[in-house]
């Protein structure tokens, strides 16, 4: 497992009865995970300035305990992200991404040559943030507009609004087909596909009918020398040697390599227990 590391201004606080206490930017939340089926373990640091209440007919709302900012800012390293309480427990940021992020970073640096990145299901673009911050050009790509927004402001306050980034609000399945056809190329591919979702226009999206072809045809829009292809997912149930499968039969037939795959992990405070935060593959030359 790979753990988030040097993300000081988040902090993973206590984990039980399928909670989690969380610290964002001296911001307490407490959010449901399943993953934590075991008793809390800190009773006595349990004090919330928000908590999200799962409703029985489904989804949920936040009851708020003390008065906090519409929206904050958290910092990881040179990147500042904006957060704010989402509807479906979430704050507009997956922390344990930070490894991710170090990784496209990393690889960009090292190539010292001028990189193209297709960011697809790109949400509020914690990874566009991260490869503009590398000196990488972005095309930035998901179906809500609300989310493209967010990724700009994103991008605007950690002062890379001057980068070459173009924000696209569409279909991922119909933009990459569009893309293959005038003959665009990319040098790294990354995408965070939900297991099911819409596009602008309606479009269903279905991780488990759609995933397989969507990555075979964006092979036909990788460069004549990519330097990685990554794939993030939530997906409950679906192990990461899937991910591996679906790589080896596309990106590897054309483009030799080696095929890595991991879960993500963040590692609560003063503790060995770590919560397992999602899975990934990745191929690079």
């Amino acid at each position: 497992m790979q753990l988030m590391n040097d993300f000081n201004e988040y902090k993973l606080l206590d984990l039980g009865n399928g909670l989690k206490l969380e610290s964002w930017n001296g911001v307490t939340l407490c959010r449901p995970d399943p993953q934590a089926i075991w008793p809390i373990m800190k009773d006595e640091i349990w004090k919330m300035d928000a908590e999200y209440i799962r409703s029985n007919k489904g989804g949920g709302k936040w009851q708020i305990k003390n008065k906090i900012p519409d929206s904050w800012q958290i910092n990881y390293k040179n990147l500042t992200f904006n957060l704010k309480l989402m509807g479906f427990k979430h704050t507009g940021l997956f922390p344990e991404q930070a490894y991710n992020w170090d990784i496209i970073v990393d690889r960009i640096k090292k190539a010292n040559r001028e990189i193209k990145v297709l960011n697809l299901f790109a949400y509020t673009g914690g990874a566009t943030v991260a490869a503009l911050s590398a000196g990488a050009s972005v095309v930035h790509v998901d179906s809500s507009r609300g989310m493209v927004d967010w990724a700009k402001e994103n991008v605007k306050s950690s002062g890379l609004q001057d980068k070459p980034v173009r924000y696209i609000v569409d279909d991922v399945k119909k933009f990459v087909k569009r893309e293959i056809r005038r003959g665009n190329r990319y040098d790294i591919i990354i995408m965070d596909p939900p297991s099911f979702g819409r596009g602008s226009s309606g479009e269903v999206w279905d991780i488990e009918h759609d995933l397989y072809d969507l990555v075979r045809d964006t092979v036909d829009i990788l460069s004549d020398h990519p330097i990685l292809y990554l794939i993030n997912s939530y997906t409950t149930g679906l192990a990461m040697s899937v991910l591996e499968n679906i790589l080896n039969l596309t990106v590897q037939t054309q483009h030799r390599g080696t095929i890595y795959k991991d879960e993500l992990g963040i590692k609560m405070e003063d503790s060995n227990i770590v919560l397992p935060c999602g899975i990934f593959a990745r191929w690079e030359p």
